[in-house]
């Protein structure tokens, strides 16, 4: 798989003008559903491979949220100011997004990039976050681009071998340092907190004197 997301990465033949014509056939052929359904039915089409494309073995949504630092955040204003990019099922469609995205590194401000397994909320109070808890590594400004890349993936590619533990990843890219997190669903379970810690070490090339810290979302929340 993972050789699938480099080889699909250089390989970026064209996409984008057959997308746009996609997308125009889509808008108007999205129009004329609009007109047809009802208007109490929003229920959202299912993301799915398309023909001849490498599946994931869950699909992710990218998330974007931004706040004015200084202000206390309620959960409730969190829940507002964070934006849903979009949802992929395949490696082509993770390029596809992510090609356009800025880089955490060119992002300004209090800004996170979130992706997490679709259907999972990327807030502590989320069913599937409440008892679990996240590895947190703090990052000298200019490594946070690079780091993303690697740590998404590497989930993507299920590289972490933890089952269904892993939830998401979270970069925040704050005045002084940049934060990477990836969030796992049991923070109970120690022999999945050392795999994830040791992968993470691994996948990141991480020097050996780096901080780790590892933070359970119930005191988060405190």
């Amino acid at each position: 798989l993972l050789f699938s997301f480099t080889r699909l990465k250089d390989d970026d033949s064209g996409d984008h003008d057959q997308n746009e014509e996609n997308n125009t056939q889509k808008d108007s052929e999205k129009e004329k559903n609009d007109r047809e359904k009802p208007q109490s039915t929003t229920k959202r089409k299912a993301v799915v491979p398309g023909p001849a494309e490498h599946p994931l073995q869950y699909n992710y949504t990218f998330w974007y949220s931004r706040r004015t630092p200084g202000r206390p955040t309620s959960s409730q204003s969190y829940e507002q100011n964070i934006k849903q990019i979009g949802t992929f099922a395949s490696v082509e469609q993770f390029w596809r997004f992510y090609s356009h995205m800025v880089r955490p590194g060119d992002l300004t401000g209090h800004s996170d990039f979130h992706l997490f397994k679709e259907g999972i909320k990327p807030m502590w109070e989320d069913d599937a976050n409440k008892n679990g808890g996240k590895w947190i590594i703090r990052l000298r400004k200019g490594l946070a681009s690079r780091c993303w890349e690697n740590l998404i993936l590497a989930m993507l590619g299920e590289q972490f071998m933890v089952g269904e533990e892993i939830c998401g990843a979270v970069v925040s890219v704050r005045f002084q340092e940049d934060i990477i997190s990836i969030w796992n669903k049991t923070a109970s379970d120690q022999a999945t907190t050392a795999r994830i810690r040791d992968t993470l070490r691994r996948v990141l090339n991480l020097p050996p004197n780096t901080i780790m810290e590892y933070k359970t979302h119930t005191d988060s929340i405190k």
